[in-house]
């Protein structure tokens, strides 16, 4: 049985085979794409459960493939950059990559990044619903939905996910590096502003929603989801 689908997107046909030898290896099926067009036809066709991605690719860019899949789908995305290219590590969240690799890379440290992210993203043999509710605010991050007062609210997939964590750890006060690494799941050197961007996107749709329950910040420290303890 496969361990699943793996779509490697990258202009270097060498590296691709590299990959896909190392890869199959670990019983997942792969594909590979060698431009941006050709690779979000197949994202259509193939429906991989991880891609890795290329930042610099012919016809669409990288950056321009990652924004056309988040468009439609939470598959998780592994970036792969140059050594030397400027890779905006925050601009790589806000688009909702989950992981970066730096090349020259080891085919070891991409095998355990694809299992680390699965294990993260729960699409590896997870069939745990992950949800929890409050007045009038439902997350459910199995189907990355989120919903107001009955009223689904569209929200990006690392909104989501910090969202449920904080709010499923209630009253609990996070760092901003607590949640760089237990949300996006690897160091991002200090850089906390994504933290920030994401924490103030999420209280615009939820502001004054209910009052038994508030994303409050801990001057100094971080953020919590505050409940009202009855």
């Amino acid at each position: 049985m496969s361990a699943g689908k793996i779509l490697v997107v990258d202009d270097d046909k060498n590296i691709c085979e590299l990959l896909r030898l190392y890869i199959e290896k670990e019983d997942f099926t792969v594909e590979l794409a060698y431009d941006g067009r050709h690779a979000l036809e197949l994202f259509g066709s193939f429906s991989p459960d991880l891609v890795l991605l290329d930042i610099m690719l012919p016809e669409l860019d990288g950056w321009q493939v990652c924004r056309e899949i988040r468009k439609h789908s939470q598959c998780p995305i592994i970036m792969l950059t140059a050594k030397g290219e400027v890779f905006d590590k925050v601009l790589g969240l806000e688009l909702g990559a989950d992981d970066y690799v730096v090349k020259p890379f080891e085919t070891k440290e991409v095998i355990a990044r694809i299992k680390a992210v699965l294990r993260r993203t729960g699409n590896h043999n997870d069939s745990e619903v992950k949800k929890v509710e409050y007045d009038k605010l439902s997350i459910n991050l199995t189907n990355y939905e989120l919903r107001v007062n009955g009223h689904q609210v569209d929200t990006p997939p690392k909104e989501m996910e910090l969202i449920y964590h904080l709010a499923s750890n209630p009253n609990r006060v996070f760092t901003r590096d607590q949640l760089l690494d237990e949300v996006w799941g690897f160091d991002y050197y200090g850089d906390s502003r994504t933290v920030d961007v994401h924490v103030k996107r999420l209280r615009e749709k939820l502001e004054g929603v209910s009052d038994q329950w508030a994303l409050k910040t801990v001057w100094g420290v971080g953020y919590k989801f505050e409940v009202k303890q009855e």
